[in-house]
């Protein structure tokens, strides 16, 4: 039973973290299209016009930066092409 939470928005950002933390490319793009997924499902049960559409763009963000190349910094942590996560 929920209680006004959208569970799906806690496991988009939980797949954005997996995203940042993906030791190769293809975990990076697999991690970035289950958020982008995932921001979709949660888009599509918001009832709050305002927050949905943050989570449509989120989804979005999110299939963008799986297209884009891992780079990894010398500390050893992946991020996209832009140097941080697009999405908030």
């Amino acid at each position: 039973m929920s209680f006004g939470r959208n569970v799906h928005v806690a496991k988009a950002e939980a797949a954005e973290q997996k995203a940042m933390s993906a030791k190769d490319a293809t975990a990076y793009e697999h991690a970035w299209r289950e958020a982008g997924r995932l921001w979709e499902r949660a888009a599509d049960r918001e009832t709050d016009p305002k927050r949905k559409q943050q989570y449509a763009t989120n989804a979005e963000q999110a299939r963008a930066t799986a297209d884009q190349p891992q780079v990894v910094t010398q500390a050893g942590s992946s991020t996209d092409a832009d140097g941080g996560s697009p999405v908030n």
